[in-house]
C-alpha cells in the first residue's frame, strides 16, 4: 500500500494535482468498508446472475 502511495503521491506532486492521492485514500476506505461488513462482501463477491440486457451504443 505504501508503495502504490508514493508512486500516485509522485505523480501527483510532480503535476501539481493531489486530486489523485484523495481518489486514492477514498478507494481504499470503500474497500476497507466493504471487508468490515461480511454481507456486503459476500455480495460483492459473488458471480452475477442472469442477463443484463443487450449493451446500449457507445454514444461518446
Amino acid at each position: 500500500m505504501l508503495a502504490e502511495l508514493i508512486t500516485v503521491a509522485q505523480d501527483g506532486t510532480s503535476l501539481e494535482d493531489l486530486t489523485h492521492i484523495a481518489v486514492l485514500l477514498t478507494q481504499w476506505r470503500n474497500t476497507a468498508e466493504v471487508h468490515a461488513d461480511p454481507v456486503l462482501l459476500d455480495h460483492v463477491g459473488r458471480a452475477p446472475s442472469g442477463d443484463f440486457g443487450p449493451a446500449s451504443p457507445h454514444l461518446g
